[in-house]
């Protein structure tokens, strides 16, 4: 295509993507209303679309090649991620951000028929559309699915935490009742959340409570190795209660080794030692001073 060609399609994508245009507007927000179901207000709709026309205008009065736009233009690339982003926040299905692109690509190829009387411009302003559109599916899809990820990780990052609270059974003794499977992710929850609480309530013992714990192998009792040795970098004492007899056969089978540690059978049996714990530490801070 003639540079005098490249200027015109410019000039012609210019026009149709010109933010103002309400018409246009109105078609692209109508389309996605009709296309899929609705997972906002037709407000929100057309300000995000007035926000994608105007940075794909403002984007056509730059240097850039027409094919490289969605790939190089901030604005736009910020528009298209915004545009993808909300609904995957809004739990909208992926097909509302792919029908959305194909909505303005519908939207601006019937304004190419009423703009342009020249079928060359016309046939090249089409390829043009189809190209950057395309490219702006790719990466509105590919955003949608990052956020979704996103969003799974946080509710499953809330949902150890929830699964995984420091409780206070007395002063400066503090437990955690573990219920399920102990792998890295959670033992990384278990251990940030133990040591917070330890230095907000001053504490001196910590109880790990693995009462609800189905099994242990050596992954689990190298996580609660991890978890003690950190406590104790704390100052305070870390006992480990709900040793049942299944649980002290296997550990004792895949030779593990927690003598140095002190283990109880309970939780009731770990707050004793724990209290004794604390009046020795209270003694001995009486006849120091």
């Amino acid at each position: 295509m003639q540079a005098t060609d490249d200027s015109a399609v410019r000039d012609l994508l210019s026009r149709i993507f010109d933010a103002g245009q309400d018409d246009l507007v109105d078609d692209w927000v109508r389309r996605q209303l009709t296309d899929s179901p609705a997972w906002t207000g037709e407000q929100e709709l057309r300000r995000e679309a007035k926000e994608l026309l105007g940075a794909l205008r403002g984007a056509l009065g730059t240097e850039l090649r027409l094919e490289r736009i969605v790939d190089r233009d901030e604005a736009v690339r910020a528009a298209l991620r915004g545009l993808s982003e909300r609904r995957a926040r809004a739990g909208a299905a992926p097909t509302s951000t792919a029908m959305a692109i194909l909505g303005l690509k519908r939207t601006t190829l019937a304004a190419l028929e009423e703009l342009t009387g020249d079928p060359e411009i016309r046939y090249q302003a089409s390829l043009q559309v189809n190209g950057f559109l395309d490219a702006a599916s790719l990466l509105t899809f590919s955003v949608y699915v990052e956020g979704r990820e996103e969003i799974i990780r946080r509710q499953h990052q809330q949902m150890l935490e929830l699964s995984t609270p420091v409780v206070r059974l007395w002063r400066q003794v503090l437990a955690v009742p573990l219920i399920g499977t102990l792998d890295s992710a959670r033992t990384q929850v278990v251990m940030n959340s133990l040591l917070e609480a330890i230095q907000a309530h001053e504490a001196r013992v910590a109880i790990i409570d693995i009462t609800g714990v189905s099994t242990v192998d050596t992954a689990v009792a190298q996580h609660l190795l991890q978890t003690v040795s950190a406590v104790r970098l704390m100052g305070a004492e870390c006992l480990i209660s709900g040793i049942r007899p299944s649980i002290a056969q296997t550990v004792t089978q895949l030779g593990i080794d927690l003598s140095h540690i002190e283990t109880r059978g309970s939780l009731a049996d770990a707050l004793a030692t724990a209290m004794r714990l604390i009046d020795d530490h209270t003694r001995r801070g009486a006849v120091t001073g």
